[in-house]
C-alpha cells in the first residue's frame, strides 16, 4: 500500500484524489501497489464528505506520518507550498506538484534537498497540464543540444486570441466568455499579463539548459494591447498572433527568455493551437523539431499528470535521483531582449507614403497603407536597433500604434 498526502483541495487536489479512486484498478495493475490518499491538506471544513475524516491544517501531522512516502503539492503560490515541500523533501517523503510558482523560484533548492535526502522532486502537471513534457525534455531529448523552444503554455489567453480571431471579438467580451466558462479567474491578471507563461517557459529553459532564470527576470508582455486591427493585419499575412514562451541559447551560450504576443506564420504548427489547448515546439539537434500538443489545463488533465509523477515514484523508487538538477543563472548567462534579433509587425500612423517608411526602417513588406496608416513587417534587427528606428520614426511625425514581434 502506498500512502499518498494532497495539499490543497482545489480542482487539481480533487481531480487527483478522484483519479487515484476512479482509475485505481488500472494504476494497480500498472504498477502492482494499491494507492491510499491517506490525508488532506485544507483549512476549509469538509465536514459531511466522504473524505471528511482524512482532512487535517495541520502540516505537521503529514509530515510526521511515517507511513506517508508521497507528498501531492497542488496549493499554488509560493508560499507556503514552498515550506511545506522543504519539510516534506526534508522528511525524506518524495513530493510531486502542479506549482508553477514555487517550481519557477525554487526549483534550483527543492531538486537539491530531495536529492540530498535520497527522493525525487517531481512537477510534470507543472508545465502544459496533461501534455508530457518535462519527463521528455528531462529523459528522451536530454542528449539532444536544445537551442529553441517556443510555446503556447496558458490556455486562457489561447482561448481569448481564438475568440478574437475566429469570432472576431473584441478582447474584453473574449476574456468575459473565457470567465463565465471557467477558463479565466474573476482576477485574470497572471494569465492575461503572461505571468503564468513566464513562469513555465522558465521551468522548460531550465530543464533545457541546466541554469534557472527567476521569471522576475524575463521580459514578459501580455495580450492586453492586441487590437482588431492587429488581428486583421495577420490574417492577411496568412498568419495568426500567440503569446509564446520563448527561449533561445545564444552562441556565447547566454539563454535569452521572452513571454510576448507573436505573429505566427500559417505554415507554423503553433498557428493551428486554438481555444484552451497548448502546444510546444523544441528544437533539437541533432533531432531536429519536435511538437507536443495537448489540453493545456484543467481539473483531469493536470490531475493526470499529477498521478503520472506518482506511479513514477513508485515503478522507479531510488532511480534517476540526479536526472534533473539546475543551478540559479549568473548574470552573464542571461541575455538582454536588446540584442535579441527580431522581425517585428508595426502599425504606424501619420504615414504619406511606402518610401518615407521604407527611408526609416530599411527593408520591410508592406501589407496595407490607407488613411494614412501603414502596417508593415520589418526585416530582423537587435530589438535595440527596431526600438531606435521607431523613436526616429517619431521625429518624422510617425507614431507606433503597435508592434508585435514576428517568430
Amino acid at each position: 500500500m502506498v500512502n499518498v498526502a494532497i495539499l490543497g483541495f482545489g480542482k487539481i487536489g480533487s481531480g487527483t484524489f478522484e483519479f487515484l479512486q476512479n482509475n485505481a484498478e488500472i494504476i494497480e495493475r500498472k504498477t502492482g501497489e494499491s494507492f491510499c490518499v491517506k490525508h488532506i491538506l485544507d483549512i476549509r471544513d469538509f465536514s459531511g464528505t466522504p473524505y471528511a475524516d482524512k482532512v487535517t491544517n495541520d502540516i505537521d501531522k503529514i509530515i510526521s506520518d511515517p507511513e506517508v512516502t508521497i507528498v501531492a503539492e497542488m496549493m499554488g503560490g509560493s508560499h507556503p507550498a514552498y515550506e511545506y515541500t522543504m519539510k516534506a523533501l526534508s522528511a525524506g517523503k518524495h513530493v510531486v506538484s502542479s506549482n508553477k510558482e514555487v517550481v519557477a523560484n525554487f526549483g534550483d533548492e527543492l531538486l537539491r534537498v530531495a536529492e540530498e535526502n535520497g527522493v525525487r522532486y517531481l512537477f510534470e502537471a507543472s508545465v502544459g497540464g496533461g501534455i508530457p513534457i518535462i519527463r521528455p525534455m528531462t529523459n528522451d531529448l536530454s542528449g539532444n543540444d536544445i537551442t529553441e523552444i517556443n510555446g503556447i503554455l496558458n490556455g486562457t489567453t489561447n482561448y481569448i486570441l481564438t475568440q478574437m480571431f475566429d469570432y472576431k471579438k473584441s478582447f474584453e467580451d473574449a476574456l468575459a466568455e473565457a470567465q463565465e466558462k471557467g477558463y479565466a479567474e474573476l482576477d485574470p491578471t497572471d494569465d492575461v499579463m503572461g505571468k503564468d507563461a513566464c513562469r513555465k517557459i522558465s521551468i522548460l529553459s531550465a530543464l533545457a539548459y541546466g541554469i534557472s532564470i527567476h521569471p522576475d527576470n524575463v521580459y514578459t508582455e501580455g495580450i492586453t494591447k492586441i487590437t482588431a486591427d492587429n488581428v486583421r493585419h495577420a490574417a492577411m499575412m496568412g498568419a495568426s498572433i500567440k503569446l509564446i514562451g520563448h527561449a533561445e541559447k545564444n552562441e556565447d551560450g547566454s539563454v535569452f527568455l521572452m513571454v510576448s504576443p507573436l505573429v505566427v506564420n500559417g505554415t507554423s504548427p503553433l498557428a493551428h493551437v486554438s481555444d484552451v489547448f497548448n502546444g510546444i515546439m523544441v528544437h533539437g539537434e541533432p533531432l531536429g523539431d519536435v511538437f507536443f500538443y495537448g489540453r493545456g489545463a484543467g481539473k483531469e488533465p493536470t490531475a493526470s499528470a499529477v498521478v503520472a509523477d506518482i506511479i513514477d515514484i513508485v515503478v522507479h523508487d531510488g532511480e534517476n535521483l540526479k536526472a534533473t538538477r539546475w543551478e540559479k543563472a549568473p548574470a552573464e548567462k542571461i541575455a538582454s531582449i536588446k540584442d535579441f534579433r527580431v522581425s517585428a509587425y508595426l502599425y504606424l500612423d501619420g504615414v504619406c507614403c511606402e518610401k518615407k517608411v521604407s527611408d526609416i526602417f530599411g527593408e520591410i513588406t508592406l501589407i496595407e497603407i490607407a488613411d494614412g496608416k501603414a502596417a508593415i513587417v520589418t526585416a530582423k534587427m537587435p530589438e535595440a536597433e527596431l526600438d531606435a528606428k521607431i523613436e526616429q520614426a517619431k521625429t518624422a511625425g510617425i507614431t507606433t500604434l503597435s508592434k508585435i514581434r514576428v517568430l
